[in-house]
Parts: structure tokens; sequence; C-alpha cells
């Protein structure tokens, strides 16, 4: 060996190339990320605790009430999207579905001039609505996109045609306790948020048709083929997304006073980027509902922060599109250090 010749590599061990040096990098940085979950928690508290420093009044008890209050809606909204992500489809209408369900349901207050009539009006709107999304997509193999891209225009038009374009005021009394009432102090909001994630964690994890949701995301060929009705599970998960909407809407009537036609609007993308941030894969098979929980407490906890620290809204949309691909990254970083 001459004193310029490159040494060679120890036995058994390949050199390290670029490529290598880099998937190494990938693999070390996905496994410190770990559970996306987790990961997205830390990154929650880490933006509390960055707001607080900056403003006072951000771990204020009334204040973080405040955000459990704005997050409702989106929450249960991103609870139903966990059930059709996770069959790998999505559901685009339901802010639509939500605008739909208020009016619908001051409707039917204003004509009884009660309280449960409007209520039942307006989840059955949401369930219906629900159930036709399942059906397109299970039965007549319309893709979800295009199914409930379809529905957000049917809901839409539907709620603007059903009231001349004009909002509904003439509610039933009591129907403010669902968006503004407190029990013990807790926003009924807040209380409403844990009931459904505690219902919908329960499906998921206790029940068949949970089972059969992770597994028609995973494989539907092979879901099919092991004997599961695939279609009319599809038409459960939806129609579960559809309910969620119920609530969402209703939810949002008491808290306006109003039904809004108009109301709403780029709701789906809000319910979409809290479950992507919790973790659930747009692919299908993988995911968790409390994650959901988390990105939706994200989504509102830096509208809040921006807030009084009088950001420009619109700049608050873009740090929400930040974190948002910021999650994905994450999520590719773990799947390639588990490959």
């Amino acid at each position: 060996m001459t004193p310029h010749s490159p040494s060679p590599e120890p036995a058994g061990r390949l050199p390290q190339t670029k490529e290598g040096l880099l998937d190494r990098a990938i693999q070390t940085i996905g496994q410190v990320f770990g559970n996306q979950t987790v990961f997205m928690l830390a990154l929650l508290l880490i933006m509390m605790f960055t707001f607080s420093h900056f403003s006072p009044y951000f771990l204020t008890t009334d204040n973080l009430l405040q955000i459990t209050i704005q997050a409702a809606v989106i929450c249960m909204l991103g609870a139903g999207q966990t059930f059709v992500i996770l069959t790998a489809g999505i559901d685009l209408g339901v802010g639509s579905v939500l605008a739909l369900v208020t009016v619908v349901s001051a409707i039917a207050m204003e004509g009884t001039g009660g309280l449960v009539p409007g209520l039942i009006a307006g989840l059955a709107v949401g369930a219906a609505c629900g159930f036709m999304n399942g059906f397109i997509v299970g039965k007549m193999k319309v893709p979800a996109f295009v199914a409930t891209l379809g529905m957000m225009g049917v809901a839409r038009g539907l709620a603007l045609i059903v009231t001349s374009g004009i909002p509904k005021y003439n509610l039933a009394p009591g129907s403010e306790f669902l968006g503004q009432g407190r029990i013990g102090g807790v926003p009924v909001p807040t209380i409403s948020v844990f009931a459904i994630f505690a219902a919908c964690y329960i499906i998921l994890t206790r029940t068949k048709l949970g089972r059969y949701t992770y597994a028609i995301g995973s494989n539907p060929q092979a879901t099919l083929l092991s004997g599961i009705n695939t279609s009319r599970h599809l038409i459960w998960v939806y129609t579960i997304s559809g309910i969620t909407a119920g609530l969402a809407g209703l939810t949002e009537l008491s808290r306006l006073g109003s039904g809004q036609p108009a109301g709403g609007a780029g709701y789906e993308l809000d319910a979409i980027a809290s479950v992507v941030l919790g973790g659930t894969s747009l692919l299908g098979g993988e995911g968790h509902i409390l994650g959901t929980l988390i990105g939706g407490l994200i989504i509102a906890s830096l509208r809040n922060g921006l807030n009084l620290l009088n950001i420009y809204a619109f700049w608050q949309q873009v740090a929400i599109g930040a974190i948002l691909i910021l999650a994905v990254f994450a999520d590719q970083l773990r799947r390639g250090a588990r490959r």
C-alpha cells in the first residue's frame, strides 16, 4: 500500500455515500419525532409557552376556555372527518352541510316554537347528507372527492334556496345553551367536544366498525375479499361524518344566535387540517382520533395567540399552512424511519 492509498473499508461495512448519509439522517430525525401525535402535542405546548411569553393574557383561565370554545366546531367536524380519512376518503362538504343544518334547525324552531324539533331536524339533515355521501361513494363507486364536492354545492345551494339568502334569527328559547351555556364553569361546547371524541374513540378502538374503518383504508381489496361488506361500512363512516357536522352546526347556530346560509365557508379545510396535523394519514389506514383533537387545538391556539399579538388575519392563514406542511413533513420522516 502506497502512502497516499485510501484506507480500506472495514469488513462488512459499505462505503458511506451522500445518499446513504441523507437516508440515515432522515431515519434519525424520524426516530426523534417518533409518534406524530406526541410530536404535535409537544408543538402545542411549545406554541402555548411562546405565546404566553409575548402576551400575559394567553395562559389565563378565561382565555384557555375561550380557545376550547373557538376550537369546538372545527374539532367536531374533524372527529367525523377522521373516520372518512382513515378509509382513504375525504369529505369536502362538511362546511356546507353545517350551514344547511343551521338554517333548517332555525326554520324548524321558528315553525314549531320548540327547541327539540329544531335540534332533531338539524341532526336529521346532517345524518341524511352523510348517508347520501356514503351511498354515492360506497354503492355507486363515485370517488369521494367528486361525491363530497358535489354535496358541497348541493347543501350550500339548498341553504340559500330555503332562506333566500337571508339569515334566520327566530330561535326557540333555550337554544343559546348549547353554544353559550356553562356547566360548573366549563363551557358546554367544550363538554360536547370531549363527549364526541370519547364516543369516537370507543367506536374506533372497541367496535367492528372501527376495526373495519382502519382495514378499508389499509387495503380495501383485501378487506372486501375477507368477506367484509365495505360498501355498507363506508355508508356508516360518512353518516358519522354527517352527524358530527350536524352537531357542529347546532353548536354554531347556538353560538351565533342565527342560522347562516353562508356560514361554514372554509370549515372543511380547517377540519381536514386538524386531522392531518393529528397524524392521520391521507392515504388511509393510520391515525388516531385524539390526534385530531390536538390538531384542532393547535389551529385555535395559533389564531388566538396571533390575535392577542395583533397579527394581521391573513398572516394567520400563512402560519396555519406552514404548520400543516411541517406536520406532513414530520409524518413522512416518521414513515421513512419505520421503513
